[in-house]
């Protein structure tokens, strides 16, 4: 049982990123489709599918790096967690790395990255940064 499939997807792009895998399956879930489509949109990954698979559905997210080998996503980390969620307006959201990274946010209207509930003006919760 996972107490917190985000924050093991996380661990599993960070992981795979290290030894510089070129993809990386997961069990599927809408929250972690909504993340994957949110770091696709931002350019830190190729794309990703839903594959149909037994017992469960599998998330392929294709890994992206430079074209000397350098990775796009530098650091990965979880904000929001089981046990203390954090949320945050749309005038509260700040850039990450003065705008080199981005936060994904839940919102009502779905996951979207810092950038763009700034220019929705919306908040949610704060699930995770990337850089």
């Amino acid at each position: 049982m996972m107490t917190d499939p985000i924050a093991d997807m996380l661990t599993q792009i960070r992981n795979a990123v290290r030894v510089e895998r070129q993809h990386v399956d997961m069990p599927s879930s809408k929250v972690k489709v909504g993340v994957a489509e949110v770091l696709k949109r931002e350019g830190y990954i190729w794309d990703y599918a839903v594959i149909d698979a037994e017992p469960v559905k599998q998330l392929r997210i294709e890994l992206k790096y430079g074209p000397n080998g350098e990775r796009v996503i530098q650091t990965i980390r979880r904000v929001s967690r089981p046990g203390r969620r954090v949320f945050s307006k749309s005038r509260d959201l700040r850039p990450v790395l003065n705008g080199l990274g981005i936060s994904i946010i839940s919102t009502s209207q779905g996951f979207v990255s810092d950038r763009e509930a700034r220019q929705q003006n919306i908040g949610g919760e704060v699930l995770c940064e990337v850089c």
